[in-house]
């Protein structure tokens, strides 16, 4: 089995794991940083190496328009092609075909009066953000992309929706998710990976909007079809934390204890410590780089927007309790000075930071988990502003 439960959380439904691929095992939770573009965004391999980092995340999408399969098939697969040696999970890009073909970049619940791509149950005809050239996408090419990629883990083709949607339509969407994920499961079974390569793991995923039955239907019709773990999407688009919260709750019930459980797309540092204590074991966000490169830390007392003009003067790390580069290195004062001159130098330090305080504060979680302290850490890190 790809995935095992090594410990279970005596006061919550948090559980230690370890989940094995073709690059190398993975420690539950975990977190995956975001190369949307075969990249985490102003950090290198050796960086990513360096903080502990065992998988990254990468887009189909993104990667299907630049630089092209073709390209990546020519250099022997996504792991050669962007020097990774470790494990690669790759989203579909459903949820960017959808989200990023409005203008604002926000998903519009009426969807189909949208001019950038159009949708039926065969797949998606969308516009490239790119160069504008039109694209179609069903649940079997998605497959065959992420087959040529050679990841470790692939998702299947879904239907994303923002909050708030009229249950009707997220009823349509979610039954589109179901047949896409059986046709993706088919496709899989039919499909040759690349010479040397293993197949990939396909993890399905949980749709149904805010909707407690929908989800709850989703997640037991693709039980029946038997993925190697399950991902919880469409969550964080907007609905209050108490709705996510009581959705994940709701929805873990359904899903088998001996596979694992993927929240897709979030979050804080306080919101991956509530999603562990509910049974998540794996996360993905953007939130560290896109902060670092706005000049926001996490630290273990809180965020500081380092560019603030407090901070001119404030010659201490940024966390003194972290041993990574920027800490060990620079002080508040001298990266204020970075974003405050427009030094690139400031916006790799400070993303570089939250990157190791995300993979530390998993660390964290995993020894309290062991130790059956987590609702203790989850007190430590509720004292701060994050």
């Amino acid at each position: 089995m790809a995935f095992s439960v090594i410990h279970k959380d005596k006061k919550s439904k948090a559980r230690l794991g370890k989940l094995i691929t073709a690059h190398g095992s993975i420690d539950t939770p975990c977190f995956m940083p975001v190369g949307t573009q075969g990249t985490v965004k102003m950090l290198s391999n050796r960086d990513l190496e360096d903080s502990g980092t065992e998988i990254i995340l990468c887009n189909a999408y993104h990667l299907s328009q630049r630089p092209g399969i073709e390209i990546i098939k020519a250099a022997g697969g996504l792991h050669r092609f962007i020097g990774w040696k470790g494990p690669i999970l790759t989203d579909s890009g459903g949820y960017q075909i959808f989200s990023m073909s409005s203008p604002s970049s926000k998903p519009k619940v009426s969807r189909k009066k949208t001019s950038l791509y159009k949708i039926n149950d065969q797949g998606v005809e969308f516009k490239s953000l790119f160069d504008g050239s039109r694209h179609f996408f069903s649940p079997e090419d998605v497959i065959d992309i992420q087959l040529i990629l050679g990841s470790d883990i692939i998702m299947p083709l879904d239907e994303c929706i923002q909050y708030p949607t009229p249950i009707s339509y997220a009823r349509v969407a979610m039954e589109r998710t179901l047949d896409w994920a059986k046709r993706s499961r088919l496709a899989l079974a039919s499909c040759q990976t690349l010479e040397g390569q293993e197949q990939p793991l396909l993890f399905g995923i949980v749709q149904g909007a805010s909707f407690e039955d929908l989800r709850k239907e989703c997640a037991r019709k693709l039980l029946d079809m038997d993925f190697e773990g399950y991902a919880l999407g469409g969550l964080s688009v907007g609905e209050s934390s108490d709705l996510r919260y009581n959705m994940i709750s709701k929805v873990i019930q359904e899903l088998p204890s001996q596979k694992p459980r993927y929240l897709m797309g979030m979050g804080k540092p306080l919101d991956l410590i509530e999603a562990v204590s509910l049974g998540i074991d794996m996360f993905d966000c953007i939130i560290p780089t896109r902060y670092g490169r706005n000049g926001s830390a996490f630290t273990a007392r809180g965020k500081i927007i380092v560019r603030d003009a407090p901070y001119s003067k404030d010659f201490q790390p940024l966390d003194a309790g972290c041993d990574c580069l920027t800490c060990k290195t620079y002080s508040r004062a001298y990266l204020r000075h970075l974003f405050n001159s427009d030094e690139l130098l400031g916006l790799y330090l400070v993303s570089l930071h939250n990157v190791n305080f995300y993979i530390k504060i998993m660390c964290e979680i995993r020894e309290a988990i062991k130790a059956d302290s987590l609702s203790e850490l989850k007190k430590s890190y509720s004292k701060y502003n994050f």
